[in-house]
């Protein structure tokens, strides 16, 4: 008789990563290495003297910590995780004060990149691509609610981010106001607006707001920027993706200021 395996179809597979750390001690050992870790995922209700070690050492961080139920760590890994998973950033990332302190130094007008809400990996890596083209001074990213940085970002910038200044804030909002009070006018691009951005002077030190395809900007965002442009689009589909949008935005204030 023939012998047959039987697979349960309905068990979720493992995803392989390749920056991924898991097991508390692990985790923890690896933040005391002076690793940046990107993002980790911690168990539902979990609460032992590890994780409240783990938890005091981050103590400042948590905007990188997301509670999750098991299943999510059993699909990073099928390996005792003990309930938590880290993943380890393939750069670093500088402050946003140190970013605003050097964006004149190259003598062009400061250009500031604030990606609110993208959470595809694809799109935050041709982004960055192309910021990194038109000599964007920094990009500006969330804590909670952005892409992952990791192999496939980097991958898919073309290795820009390695020269890219990357800056990871907890507040957007207070990043936007940070930048405002250091005299960058703050720029949203959004289809609630008439104005065209080929109207607006970016030939000045600005930060450009871009947000997901699907959620656009936050509404606080949006209410804290300076001016709102979109771009014209004459077609039946009334909207870019993500990365083609910025990338026209960027082209055209690179035209500006050289």
């Amino acid at each position: 008789m023939e012998k047959r395996n039987f697979v349960n179809k309905n068990r979720p597979k493992a995803i392989k990563y390749d920056n991924m750390v898991f097991g508390t001690r692990a985790v923890i050992e690896t933040i005391k290495s002076g690793k940046t870790i990107d993002k980790i995922f911690l168990q539902k209700g979990i609460s032992n003297e590890l994780t409240n070690e783990l938890l005091e050492l981050l103590r400042g961080s948590m905007g990188i910590v997301a509670r999750v139920p098991v299943e999510k760590l059993d699909r990073f890994t099928r390996k005792n995780h003990q309930g938590v998973v880290a993943f380890v950033s393939p750069i670093d990332f500088v402050p946003l004060h140190n970013i605003v302190a050097t964006s004149y130094e190259n003598g062009l007008a400061p250009l500031v990149l604030i990606l609110d809400r993208v959470t595809d990996v694809r799109n935050f890596g041709a982004i960055c691509r192309t910021a990194e083209c038109v000599g964007v001074n920094g990009v500006v990213i969330p804590s909670k609610g952005g892409a992952m940085i990791n192999s496939d970002a980097v991958k898919t910038s073309a290795g820009a981010l390695n020269y890219l200044s990357i800056a990871k804030e907890a507040n957007l909002l207070e990043s936007v106001k940070y930048l405002k009070d250091s005299g960058f006018q703050v720029l949203a691009c959004t289809e609630k607006t008439d104005e065209l951005v080929y109207g607006a002077d970016l030939s000045i030190p600005t930060a450009i707001i871009m947000g997901s395809e699907e959620d656009g900007i936050s509404e606080e965002l949006l209410n804290a920027a300076d001016l709102k442009v979109k771009i014209p689009i004459m077609g039946n589909i009334d909207s870019l993706n993500v990365s083609v949008a910025a990338g026209v935005i960027l082209y055209e204030s690179m035209r500006q200021r050289s």
